[in-house]
């Protein structure tokens, strides 16, 4: 269970250590660069901006002539180095298309029985369709005053009809993230009896230790991880699944080729990202300067803000008195939507440091 900081340490680099919108407004806008929207600012993905690092667009760049082939033994290669980078072994990891992939096959591999998936109101959703479709009904347990998982109350709507059991840790759209004891604790007592989905898709950007070792034990708990955040790889959609051994061969039955879906250009790509500690260690640094300056103005301009542990920032728009998405368009800068209409909250990226003093300036 190791942390980010621990991480460069261990590698020797410690030290250096509104009105209400639509529901769906900008959320699906295209995010390629094109020359038609060059000159639009992003937030809305929670993509980072800096990003692929200088490694790993080498690496890519290199990989392209060898695109023809499979790749079969760079795919052992990114296991063993994802499996190092979390402190667990090679059988504890599976690769996916994105983290998205890993979480479709959790919800696959629980849809073996009929049932229902716990899991918290407002966390991420996108996946919530396809359990729909397998069977699996959505039993929403309200998030805390202050937006965090309420573990207590997702514990006591456990039943016997329970087959999942979702956390998203920093929790996604809030930015909140729970308690490492508490998730400990809890985490060790559901699993006891039921499968529990850890979301880590944040983890990289806070100080708080992945609970990676404990996976490695447990077959009941799966962690979701992914290179889209940290690493800057959204687009290359390459994620992986920690795990107990038994697990890990239990969802990989359920794909035709294990291991299988990530591209060469990937691979490479994110094996060089894992090495890239320069890279890792500004994104981190940049990431939270930038979220710390966007925080305060925001508050200057009565939007209140949730603490936030990620690369993006939840707010209230309840006591701003602009015209938010209509001054967001204006500009060129694509945000996302209203999660909540009780208190008007919304969500904004955290990008580089002149896209954020050119959004306050927006809304100023």
């Amino acid at each position: 269970m190791e942390s980010r900081r621990d991480y460069l340490k261990k590698i020797g680099l410690g030290a250096l250590a509104l009105n209400l919108a639509p529901i769906y407004a900008y959320e699906n806008e295209s995010v390629i660069p094109t020359k038609a929207n060059s000159h639009k600012i992003f937030l809305n993905a929670n993509e980072n901006p800096y990003g692929p690092s200088p490694l790993s667009r080498e690496a890519m760049m290199e990989s392209i002539s060898n695109s023809n082939r499979y790749g079969w033994s760079q795919k052992p290669k990114l296991i063993e180095a994802i499996a190092a980078y979390n402190k667990v072994a090679k059988e504890n990891i599976m690769l996916g298309s994105g983290s998205t992939e890993i979480l479709n096959l959790v919800l696959h591999y629980a849809a073996q029985q009929k049932g229902n998936i716990v899991t918290a109101d407002n966390t991420f959703n996108f996946w919530m369709s396809p359990a729909k479709n397998l069977g699996l009904e959505k039993v929403s347990v309200p998030l805390t005053a202050d937006k965090k998982n309420d573990l207590g109350a997702l514990k006591k709507a456990v039943t016997s009809d329970t087959r999942l059991v979702y956390v998203c840790n920093p929790n996604n759209p809030t930015g909140t993230i729970t308690d490492s004891n508490q998730l400990l604790n809890f985490v060790r007592e559901v699993s006891k009896n039921r499968l529990v989905l850890l979301d880590e898709a944040y983890i990289d950007l806070t100080d708080q230790k992945s609970l990676s070792t404990l996976a490695s034990e447990n077959e009941n708990l799966i962690i979701a991880k992914t290179f889209s955040k940290l690493f800057g790889l959204a687009g290359a959609r390459i994620g992986y699944a920690v795990a107990h051994p038994k697990t890990i061969k239990k969802l990989s039955g359920l794909q035709s080729w294990s291991n299988g879906d990530v591209s060469v250009v990937s691979t490479a790509g994110a094996l060089a990202a894992l090495q890239d500690v320069n890279f890792i260690k500004d994104t981190f640094e940049l990431n939270a300067s930038a979220r710390a300056y966007t925080i305060a103005q925001f508050e200057k301009l009565n939007i209140k803000c949730i603490p936030s542990h990620t690369n993006f920032i939840y707010f209230s728009l309840e006591n701003y008195k602009g015209q938010f998405f209509e001054r967001l368009k204006a500009n060129n800068i694509v945000g996302t939507r209203i999660y909540e209409k009780e208190g008007k909250w919304s969500r904004i990226t955290v990008g580089r440091l002149e896209d954020m003093k050119t959004l306050v300036r927006a809304l100023s």
